[in-house]
């Protein structure tokens, strides 16, 4: 079976800084969006119907639900960022770079979330994949971005393209993926907004 990150080009997946252990150490207990980016996070999540037991993938200390999930349940990689998350439930440390597959059972998940991360993933097919299996039936995925990050971390391939680029990549990660519905597309905070934009891409388990 082919490898479906070989449809993208040479390189598009190596970053400069491959040594994400090193990186993610220290503690960074800052937002990466400005307020009116988050409060378009929340926003989305509550037009969702984003509840249940909900997965928020590449975590952090703060998770943007205007109303968080009945019960949520952090993965990322520094354990006092996700400690100090004040509506977290359950957490756990993993490193999706080092291993995509979700230390989770079949089913766990009425939904998932991952907001400003998608671009630092090596493997993001085999994850947004194995995101399906952790969900129930007509769970969402919803990604989230913008145009920050960490330039030595994220991709190549994202560095190398543009906002509306980032959604089409996103996008074609889902349908890579080959288990779910065709994804939604999203602009969030509107074409004059002067701070940082925010761009959405879910999709529903098939």
């Amino acid at each position: 079976m082919s490898d479906p990150h070989d449809r993208f080009p040479a390189g598009f997946f190596d970053r400069q800084d491959p040594d994400d252990p090193a990186f993610y150490e220290p503690a960074r207990l800052v937002t990466h969006i400005d307020d009116a980016a988050i409060a378009a996070v929340g926003a989305l999540y509550t037009e969702l119907g984003i509840d249940g037991e909900v997965l928020d993938l590449m975590s952090s200390w703060v998770s943007h639900f205007e109303t968080p999930p009945q019960r949520l349940h952090v993965l990322g990689m520094n354990p006092a960022e996700l400690d100090a998350n004040p509506v977290a439930a359950a957490r756990t440390v993993h490193d999706l770079n080092a291993d995509p597959v979700l230390p989770f059972a079949d089913g766990s998940f009425d939904d998932a979330v991952c907001c400003v991360s998608i671009d630092y993933l090596v493997r993001p097919i085999d994850v947004v994949r194995d995101v399906a299996r952790v969900l129930r039936p007509g769970g969402r995925f919803v990604c989230t971005f913008s145009n920050r990050c960490f330039p030595t971390k994220a991709i190549r391939g994202w560095l190398a393209n543009s906002d509306e680029a980032h959604t089409r990549i996103v996008a074609e990660y889902f349908r890579l993926a080959d288990v779910w519905h065709e994804p939604a597309v999203e602009r969030r905070t509107p074409v004059t907004h002067r701070g940082d934009p925010l761009f959405a891409v879910w999709a529903v388990r098939a």
